[in-house]
């Protein structure tokens, strides 16, 4: 098993690069890939802002993720709960945060936290404090 760099994953989706995607078809043709969510996260947020894909792009590349039978996602149940949320509208980050979090409640200042999935009540508890 080999892991890769968000730069990697980058590469994967965007092909801009020639020399590069070389390499990760290459590394990936030939072995079963782990991927971390931090790895994610900054995938998610490069892809975004310096790529401006949109999230139904962002959704259906990480779905793939999750699915491919060579890829090994941390925590990829979380991941895939965070998903959920992501398609309904929470921001990728905070929606890996909550799906974290386990059993513990969220708490937080932000009233926009997942709001459309708590809305939904697909979401576990979350605490927003307005004070």
């Amino acid at each position: 098993m080999i892991a890769l760099d968000t730069n990697m994953l980058v590469r994967a989706l965007v092909a801009d690069h020639p020399d590069q995607v070389a390499v990760v078809r290459q590394l990936i043709a030939g072995d079963t890939i782990f991927v971390s969510r931090t790895v994610l996260l900054e995938t998610e947020w490069v892809l975004r802002a310096r790529y401006k894909k949109t999230p139904p792009e962002l959704l259906k590349f990480f779905r793939a993720l999750l699915e491919a039978g060579d890829t090994v996602i941390e925590s990829g149940e979380e991941v895939d709960s965070a998903l959920v949320w992501y398609a309904e509208g929470a921001d990728f980050a905070d929606a890996l945060h909550l799906a974290a979090c386990g059993s513990a409640v969220m708490h937080t200042f932000d009233r926009d936290f997942c709001k459309a999935a708590r809305d939904a009540g697909s979401t576990p508890e979350v605490r927003v404090w307005e004070v």
